[in-house]
């Protein structure tokens, strides 16, 4: 059976942090009160200073900007398939050269 992730609404984290950081909750209090780990507590305190309220928003599966992950399998223009094919023969070139440099560096020994 697999273990579903739970997730937290901003709303939520942010009600916990504020009691953390102005209300005088304690940690151990919090963590008790609200079933949650120490370390989701840290991460939400973290990132609340660091960014606040768009810090606590859910993160994961969103991708901004359009170089992000993974390079198609099936380029949908030529330009995009003269791109991967450059980059497949840059990552074989130094493949080749770091296999000869061994190759080489084994003989001299």
């Amino acid at each position: 059976m697999e273990k579903k992730r739970k997730t937290y609404s901003a709303e939520f984290k942010m009600d916990i942090v504020h009691k953390y950081l102005h209300e005088g909750w304690s940690q151990s209090d919090l963590l008790k009160h609200f079933h949650i780990h120490n370390s989701m507590l840290q991460r939400w305190v973290n990132q609340y200073q660091r960014e606040g309220i768009k810090g606590l928003k859910e993160k994961q599966g969103k991708t901004i900007g359009t170089n992000k992950g993974r390079l198609r399998k099936n380029p949908s223009s030529p330009e995009e398939k003269m791109k991967r094919l450059e980059a497949e023969n840059a990552y074989l070139k130094k493949l080749l050269a770091v296999r000869k440099g061994l190759i080489r560096q084994k003989k001299n020994l």
